[in-house]
């Protein structure tokens, strides 16, 4: 049930894609990023569920809205340009391999300003600066507070979430409340404070139990 959740989640948003740009990406997307990396999909998907919910509550416009939804669900697109020794290890990365893992958002933004749309030339920015911290030590160009999109800040605390919250290769899930106690912690420094704050929120009013 739950992978043909992800799965709905994932069509929506590639027809979505599709209205814009006027030609099928379905079949291309869906089977890259399922045969590249499982885990990459699935995770996606599960960002672009509870950023559409921190968006709502921040009351972004339908536009925004639009590319919030996007950029969430291709956030890790780049990551089909990352070579399996380093996306795929067990363990921990070297100094050059965490390098090489920092080159995703800027692969899977110029994937998507190749398609030569307005829209994914949006969505491409917000990909590209989704690893950007609050405290300016993020990357791939160091911008600090709102310099960074406010679509961009959404995903970065999602993205940290779900990662946190889940089992890799390399490291162990740990239990939401650790993870939200982690997160609020950074909040102001690697984080935005009015992203974190609706996380928190949502978790503590017990709208939208959020995934374990």
């Amino acid at each position: 049930m739950t992978e043909q959740k992800d799965n709905n989640r994932f069509q929506h948003r590639v027809s979505l894609l599709e209205s814009h740009i006027g030609f099928k990406l379905e079949t291309i997307l869906h089977h890259a990023l399922r045969a590249r990396d499982s885990y990459t999909l699935e995770h996606s998907s599960r960002v672009v569920s509870l950023a559409e919910v921190i968006g709502n509550h921040l009351k972004l416009g339908d536009h925004d809205m639009d590319v919030l939804s996007l950029a969430a669900g291709f956030h890790d697109i780049g990551k089909i340009g990352i070579p399996d020794n380093i996306l795929l290890k067990p363990g921990h990365l070297s100094g050059d391999e965490y390098e090489g893992i920092k080159a995703h958002p800027s692969i899977g933004a110029n994937m998507l300003r190749s398609l030569g749309n307005q829209l994914l030339d949006e969505v491409a920015d917000c990909v590209l600066h989704h690893h950007e911290q609050w405290d300016g030590k993020g990357y791939p160009d160091g911008l600090k507070g709102e310099q960074i999109p406010i679509i961009s800040r959404i995903i970065s605390v999602v993205d940290a979430y779900d990662a946190m919250t889940t089992t890799r290769s390399y490291r162990q899930q740990i239990n939401k409340e650790d993870a939200l106690k982690m997160i609020k912690s950074e909040s102001g420094k690697q984080f935005c404070p009015d992203a974190v704050q609706v996380l928190l929120e949502i978790c503590q009013d017990g709208k939208r139990p959020l995934p374990k």
